[in-house]
């Protein structure tokens, strides 16, 4: 598949640092909260986006991308498919390094206009996993 080169994988694991996790549950059964735990412990700056949160893991939480006060370099998104597209969007906007489409969240026009932004661009994978893969 297309977006899901192990280069592009590699780069942003080492190049990405801040990362914005979109969808982040303060619910410890959720897939959001243990990926984005387990970021946090490997050192990376973890933005917990939702509205419906206050703080997760420590972290204040925003309500979207533009009011995140650092710069965002890796936006992680864990929506439903037909609402990434709008996560993805508001990565280009803000200029954003790369966007990752988590496990079973895909989005092809999405995709292809954050590759067109000049976006690094993963979809339809487990970060956490490729980190292991990777980089762990």
């Amino acid at each position: 598949m297309k977006y899901q080169e192990a280069e592009t994988i590699k780069r942003i694991l080492s190049e990405c640092r801040t990362i914005a996790v979109v969808g982040l549950s303060s619910n410890p059964m959720r897939p959001s909260n243990g990926v984005a735990a387990f970021m946090k412990k490997q050192g990376y700056q973890i933005i917990p986006v939702n509205p419906n949160e206050t703080q997760v893991l420590g972290e204040k939480a925003v309500a979207n991308l533009s009011d995140a006060a650092e710069k965002i370099d890796l936006v992680d998104i864990f929506r439903r498919s037909d609402e990434a597209g709008s996560a993805v969007d508001e990565a280009i906007e803000i200029g954003a390094k790369a966007v990752w489409l988590q496990e079973g969240v895909i989005d092809e026009a999405a995709a292809e206009r954050a590759e067109a932004a000049g976006l690094l661009v993963v979809m339809d994978r487990c970060w956490l996993k490729d980190f292991m893969r990777y980089d762990g």
